[in-house]
Parts: C-alpha cells; sequence; structure tokens
C-alpha cells in the first residue's frame, strides 16, 4: 500500500495517512519559522536603527551640552570684560568730575582773585582841566606826520615774590645790615613767654620783561572784511577801487588795492589823508559787487616789539624770614621782629618796612626797579 495513499472505512469515513500530516505540518512549521525569522530579522534592523539613533542623539546631546558650556564660558568672560569696562568707566567718570569739580572751583577762586586785583588796581584820576592853544603840527626830519599816527608804549612788570603763612620780609636802610643777616642760619626771637627759632632766606624774585611796542595808524589806509566772493578777484578788486573812489558816498581817489580772496578782506590806500579816517567811523561801507554789498571798514593797526628785555635778580636790602611760628598776635608778633632785627647786638641794623604773612595766608609782595622794599 502506497503511504501516500487514504483508507476508506465501513462507515464512509477516510482516514488521511498519518505521514502526510506530518509532512504538512512539518511544512507549517518551517513557514512559521521562517516568518519568525523575518519578524526576528526586521526587530535586529529596527533595534540596531533604534541604537544608531539613540548614539547619533547622545553624541548631538554633548556636542549641544559643550557648544552650551563653551557659550555660557564665552558669555561669563564677556560679561566680566563689560563690568571691567563699566567699572573703567565709572573710575573715569569720578576722576572727570573731581577734575571739573578741581577746575570749576580753581575758576571762581581765579574770578575772585581777578576781582581783588581789579579793584586793588583800578585807578580813579581826575585829570586837571587846561586850555591848549594848537599853533602847527611839529615836524620831525625823515618822518611822514601827515600820513601815519605813531605812538610807543614802553611796558615794564613789576618783580614780584609770593609770600605764604609763616614768613616775613624786612627791608633795611643798610645793604650790608641784610648782607650780615644772611650769613647766620638761624635766629633766636625773644618774645613775651617764647622763643621763636627763625631762619633768615635770600630772596629771589620772580623772572620780569621789560619791553616797548611801537604802534602806527596809517591815516590814509584802512581795511575791508566780509568781502564775499562772488566774481572773480580782479573783478572785485576792480569793484571796490571803483566804490571807494565815490566822493558821493564819502570815498575819495584811491591809491591802490589789495585783496585777499583767502579770507575776503582788503587793504584801500587813499591818495589823500582823512578819507580812511571819515570812512572807519561808520564801521560799515556799500560796494557793488553785482548787487549792494555792506562791507565791514576798520582802521589798520601796525604793531611793532623792540627792546625785549627779560631779568631776575636779588634784593640787597631785603631778607626773608621764614619758618615763623604763629603763637602770637600779628601786631606784636612785628614787633618783636623789629625789635630783634634793629638790635647791633644781634646784627641788625634800621628798618625801612616790615610785612608778616599769617599762617594759611598768601600774599604777593611787589618791588620797584629803583627800590628793594616790597609793596603790598
Amino acid at each position: 500500500m502506497n503511504s501516500n495513499e487514504s483508507i476508506t472505512t465501513d462507515t464512509g469515513l477516510e482516514l488521511v495517512n498519518p505521514l502526510e500530516r506530518l509532512k504538512e505540518e512539518v511544512a507549517s512549521l518551517k513557514k512559521m519559522v521562517e516568518k519568525a525569522d523575518d519578524q526576528k530579522g526586521c526587530t535586529l534592523l529596527e533595534k540596531y536603527d533604534e541604537e544608531d539613533a539613540k548614539a547619533n542623539a547622545q553624541r548631538r546631546m554633548l556636542s549641544l551640552a559643550n557648544e552650551q558650556e563653551g557659550r555660557q564660558r564665552a558669555f561669563a568672560e564677556e560679561m566680566k570684560t563689560v563690568q571691567d569696562k563699566v567699572l573703567d568707566m565709572s573710575k573715569v567718570k569720578l576722576e572727570m568730575e573731581n577734575e571739573l569739580k578741581r577746575l570749576h572751583d580753581e575758576l571762581e577762586s581765579k574770578k575772585a582773585e581777578a576781582a581783588k586785583l581789579k579793584q586793588k588796581f583800578e585807578i580813579d584820576a581826575t585829570i586837571p582841566h587846561r586850555e591848549v592853544k594848537f599853533t602847527g603840527p611839529h615836524l620831525y626830519e625823515g618822518v611822514d606826520n601827515y600820513r601815519s599816527i605813531r605812538g610807543v608804549f614802553a611796558i615794564s612788570q613789576t618783580p614780584t615774590l609770593l609770600l605764604t603763612g609763616g614768613q616775613a620780609v624786612i627791608a633795611f636802610e643798610d645793604e650790608t645790615v641784610a648782607s650780615q643777616i644772611l650769613k647766620l642760619a638761624k635766629c633766636s626771637v625773644a618774645c613775651e613767654q617764647t622763643v621763636l627759632t627763625v631762619k633768615p632766606k635770600r630772596i629771589c624774585l620772580n623772572p620780569t620783561v621789560l619791553f616797548e611796542i611801537h604802534l602806527e595808524v596809517p591815516k590814509n589806509e584802512l581795511k575791508v572784511t566780509d568781502i564775499p566772493a562772488v566774481t572773480s578777484e580782479e573783478r572785485t578788486k576792480t569793484s571796490l577801487e571803483l566804490s571807494f573812489c565815490r566822493a558821493s558816498t564819502g570815498g575819495g581817489e584811491v591809491e591802490r588795492v589789495e585783496y585777499d580772496a583767502t579770507d575776503g578782506s582788503a587793504v584801500i590806500t587813499f591818495l589823500h589823508t582823512g578819507v580812511a579816517e571819515n570812512l572807519v567811523q561808520r564801521g560799515k561801507y556799500n560796494v557793488n559787487l553785482n548787487k549792494q554789498v555792506a562791507v565791514k571798514v576798520e582802521p589798520i593797526y601796525k604793531y611793532k616789539l623792540l627792546q625785549f628785555q627779560t631779568f631776575c635778580g636779588t634784593s640787597k636790602r631785603t631778607v626773608l624770614i621764614d619758618d615763623i611760628e604763629d603763637d602770637e598776635d600779628v601786631e606784636d608778633l612785628l614787633d618783636y621782629l623789629e625789635i630783634h632785627f634793629q638790635k647791633p647786638s644781634n646784627y641788625g641794623g634800621e628798618i625801612e618796612c616790615i610785612k608778616y604773612i599769617p599762617g594759611q595766608k598768601a600774599q604777593q609782595a611787589f618791588f620797584q626797579l629803583n627800590s628793594t622794599a616790597p609793596q603790598k
């Protein structure tokens, strides 16, 4: 009997061969195994893909963490730099505010000092009236007195010395006495209840200058400014000459015109005197430069600095007394100093004048050129 054949029973049921059935089951199991293998492979591939994605995500997260840390460090460094700059700017601002306050205080001090000096040296003098009879100009040989006004001003600076608190100056009548006092290293001045030890010093005056200013004002010349550059240089010169030669507007015959186009100014020289003098009193003059233009007219001042001398020196009859302790009344202290330095036993002599500056004060002493005594 063939193994693949089926068996039919008397009841009519067909019995399947067991071997055949086993083969079918084996085939079914094989398919199931293959299917399971396929699913396992897909699962492994998905697992590998997920692990790769996880590794990539971890690397990305690590990279982002490192980048964040780097940026935080850079931000912290930049913040520190900005804070340092802000601190430096705050220090600079504070220094500038202090400097501004110092300059403002110095300016106020200078203003107060200038007001005091102005009040001190302001001169109010009444010049007596005197009748003057004009007989004619006095002519000097080689000098054209009609075409210019000349003046010579001698300027001399008064020698000065700044006296501070605890200092005095004593001017003796005899310079020999001052020379003897200067040879002493120190002097002991007897007061009512104490003895002051002071130091005599030679006076070195601040440098001074002496010079002359020669001033000349031409009578036939004037300066013109505020000239607009609306035409060419030659045409402007011609227009200026034509405008200033009109007698109807106060002009006169023009000798020459010197025009400077860079600053819009000109020098007009008239043939005769008097014209420029009358025009400068107006201050303005109308010239025709394609249209009427008001220009400024003013006199010409020519300066020369001559005989300039600078010198410094010492006072032969005046002695500086330093290191004076301010323990006594000012008037009493002056009396003690004067009594001490007048005694021949202290190498002193007759005193012409004496000045003392108390502590915390300062004063400028002025010396005449022909005298060594200080002037307040």
